[in-house]
């Protein structure tokens, strides 16, 4: 059963607050009215429960973000016990009547941070408790040390560091208007329709110009940095992109301070800040891993120039959780300027603070590690800052603008990284995003084609389709009829329609991207041999072989005339001419081409490559079919020695060749 909430969107908070309360129900109630609007001038969201089993199954749902508790001493008393030990569950606060019934119980518990008879004091210790929480969720992403050198595989580093990075790089290069703050403010008066205090902030938000003084507001007490925070941290494409305007207005703030503070300083003056951070254990032991390697702060980073005040917040902070505390020791070279950082004493809301706030994405070289208590609780971390003369972080930067960098446009940089580094539905979020917020023509085809590849990717055919359908729809009107784009649109369509059977339409695309091609294109033009390529594998599939035949081999001619002799793509041409002749019998012209193909997968490929396997594989069906069944068990058996090695032991495809095997022991 869903947990009846107050509040409309979770983007506003990053946490969940409970409350949990027999008598609750009765809403008609003023003091429950009234508890719940002084509730909501801190949290955005209260999920209301009367039954204790309904609640802990909410908490067990919610592992992935942490959980505030207002309890009823009634059933916080059989409550607390269930729900004390999980992670999740930051603080727990007891609201009751008779606070001398329930304070006994409530002490022998840590997370309960005390019994009320009133929500006011409540509202307070929660409010403090979330501002805590905000600071130490502030994400942490780590690289390894390498030699310097670029690396060949993305996926070994994290990928927020990846994002991160690219979004800086992205956002900095974007010219806001009036138009992306007005979108934003009436984005957060949608949010904040029942937070009277915050719609009150938003006014004068509205009334300043957020625009102007971008620092100040962040440090000012409202939903901005928490937001911000809350996007950066989760990576919420779509609030980021309606956030764009004040992470560049605050990066350029950081940056103008910097500059003028920092100017013309050396190396040798160089100075310590400090940060206390509760991080969690799956973290710390990430942390202690990469000694020597590469740290970022994925967010704006706040950090003091008082070791004191750093190192009694997160003891603090250890008190009452099961965090580890760090307390880190960073040194700065105020001559670095990749990520700019500056005093912000006489522009933030609260000078006292005496703080220094860096640039989003501040990145830092990890050092050295050691234990400051006895209880292995609390650590110091010493980081150096580092800048795009790093050797290790130069490299890495080098690698993902070659990854992103045929795509110019901005954002489509980042979708470009998402697929490259296996994040589809991540991409998927951002073209769904993107395409929404254009109004550009050319725009609208890029990422409807990209959103038909993604649902490729996810095997979702039809809805592929549609997105083909809806890019192809656009370029017909804006583009010649002879554009080569169209050529491409009619081949991605084409090669869709044939995944779902529907051959007669695939055919047709396939015929029309030809047709264009030819027009336009020489002879012996790759692009044609794709073409014919992919109208012999529709033609093969519809079971007219005379004609697929025919088009395999002209895609072959072009292919042998302008490809190295070793090519993949004459490996796939010679693979599809032994599927025809299998198909009609000719099972000796069958063998002869897949052998062929199979030499120069085992030239260019690695051992245990899929293609390798696709190739055995055939070679396997052609003599099962000519009845050599010892010939057929030796190539399915080279099969399923590749598969085992890159698939789960139930995959569909080790069943099948397992199965196969079965069948020619069997003779």
């Amino acid at each position: 059963m869903a947990p009846p909430s107050w509040g409309p969107c979770r983007t506003v908070q990053n946490f969940h607050l409970v409350w949990l309360d027999g008598s609750i129900s009765k809403l008609n109630n003023d003091d429950y009215r009234n508890s719940i609007a002084k509730l909501r001038q801190v949290v955005n969201i209260i999920h209301i429960f009367t039954n204790v089993d309904e609640c802990v199954d909410f908490i067990d749902s919610t592992k992935e973000q942490k959980t505030f508790m207002i309890s009823s001493g009634v059933l916080g008393k059989t409550a607390v016990p269930v729900v004390h030990h999980k992670p999740q569950v930051c603080t727990i606060y007891i609201f009751c009547g008779k606070k001398a019934r329930h304070e006994k119980w409530a002490k022998k518990w840590p997370k309960v941070e005390g019994v009320y008879t009133d929500i006011t004091p409540i509202c307070e210790a929660l409010k403090h408790a979330i501002q805590d929480f905000d600071h130490n969720s502030v994400f942490i992403s780590f690289v390894k040390p390498t030699d310097g050198a670029l690396v060949d595989n993305l996926n070994a580093f994290d990928s927020f560091f990846m994002y991160t990075k690219i979004l800086k790089e992205i956002l900095l290069t974007i010219d806001y208007e009036q138009s992306h703050v007005d979108d934003f403010l009436t984005y957060c008066r949608e949010q904040l329709a029942n937070n009277s205090t915050e719609l009150k902030n938003l006014d004068e938000i509205e009334k300043a110009d957020i625009r102007h003084q971008p620092i100040w507001w962040y440090t000012y007490n409202c939903f901005l940095s928490t937001m911000l925070n809350t996007a950066l941290r989760s990576m919420d494409i779509d609030l980021i992109i309606k956030m764009g305007f004040f992470i560049r207005d605050l990066n350029d703030h950081i940056a103008a301070l910097h500059s003028e503070q920092y100017r013309g300083h050396q190396r040798s003056y160089s100075f310590t800040v400090y940060r206390g951070q509760g991080v969690s254990q799956s973290d710390f032991e990430k942390l202690m891993k990469t000694q020597g390697g590469l740290l970022a702060f994925n967010n704006f980073l706040s950090t003091s120039q008082k070791r004191d005040v750093s190192l009694e917040f997160i003891r603090q902070t250890i008190r009452n959780s099961n965090l580890i505390g760090v307390l880190f020791v960073m040194k700065i070279d105020p001559s670095i300027t990749a990520t700019p950082f500056a005093n912000v004493e006489n522009v933030a809301c609260y000078p006292e603070e005496k703080e220094i706030l860096f640039a989003m994405h501040s990145i830092f070289r990890i050092g050295h590690v050691k234990k400051i208590d006895m209880n292995g609780r609390l650590w110091q971390v010493d980081l150096t800052l580092t800048g795009e003369n790093d050797p290790q972080l130069h490299a890495l930067t080098e690698r993902m603008r070659e990854e992103t960098s045929s795509v110019s446009k901005k954002w489509h940089r980042l979708g470009q990284l998402m697929i490259k580094v296996g994040q589809i539905s991540k991409a998927e979020e951002l073209y769904y995003t993107l395409l929404n917020e254009t109004a550009d023509e050319r725009e609208k085809i890029h990422f409807l084609q990209q959103l038909g590849w993604i649902k490729i990717n996810q095997e979702k055919y039809e809805e592929a389709v549609v997105f083909y359908e809806k890019a192809l729809e656009i370029e017909q009107k804006i583009l010649p009829e002879d554009h080569p784009d169209l050529a491409s649109s009619f081949n991605h369509l084409g090669n869709v329609y044939k995944n779902i059977g529907a051959y007669s339409k695939a055919l047709l695309s396939h015929e029309k991207a030809l047709k264009i091609r030819q027009k336009i294109l020489p002879a012996n033009h790759s692009h044609l041999a794709s073409s014919y390529n992919n109208i012999g594998l529709v033609y093969d599939n519809m079971g007219d072989y005379s004609k697929a035949l025919q088009s395999h081999e002209k895609a072959l001619e072009i292919r042998q005339k302008t490809l190295p002799a070793n090519h993949s793509y004459l490996a796939s041409s010679y693979n599809n001419i032994g599927l025809v002749y299998n198909n009609i019998g000719e099972y000796s012209k069958a063998i002869s081409f897949h052998e062929k193909a199979l030499r120069i997968r085992q030239k260019i490929l690695p051992a245990k490559h899929p293609d390798l396997a696709t190739s055995y594989n055939n070679i396997g069906g052609v003599y099962y079919n000519m009845g050599d069944y010892s010939k057929a068990r030796s190539y399915f058996e080279s099969v399923q020695d590749i598969l085992q090695c890159s698939l789960p032991p139930n995959h569909p495809h080790l069943q099948s060749v397992r199965n196969s095997i079965e069948i020619v022991n069997d003779f």
